[in-house]
């Protein structure tokens, strides 16, 4: 499993505008993506990364940077199989 984490700097009173576009614009695309495969991964560094950075290029000031890790370890799948259960 892999995670990723993207940082960047909000501009100046950009942190509302921020908020907006996350949620209505950018966890809907992110949530269509199928995972962090090796390919999911050059698919989102191709076509998706692009795309949300232009949705958010009008609040944030830079560039953006993206970490990937590979995860050892997680408990989030604990946890979400004893909600299922």
């Amino acid at each position: 499993m892999f995670a990723r984490k993207v940082s960047m700097h909000l501009k100046v009173d950009g942190a509302a505008e921020f908020k907006k576009k996350i949620e209505s614009e950018v966890i809907p695309i992110l949530r269509k993506q199928a995972g962090f495969l090796d390919e999911i991964t050059l698919l989102y560094n191709r076509a998706t990364f692009p795309e949300v950075t232009k949705i958010l290029a009008s609040v944030i000031d830079g560039a953006a940077r993206v970490q990937t890790y590979e995860v050892l370890n997680s408990t989030i799948l604990k946890t979400v199989a004893a909600v299922a259960a």
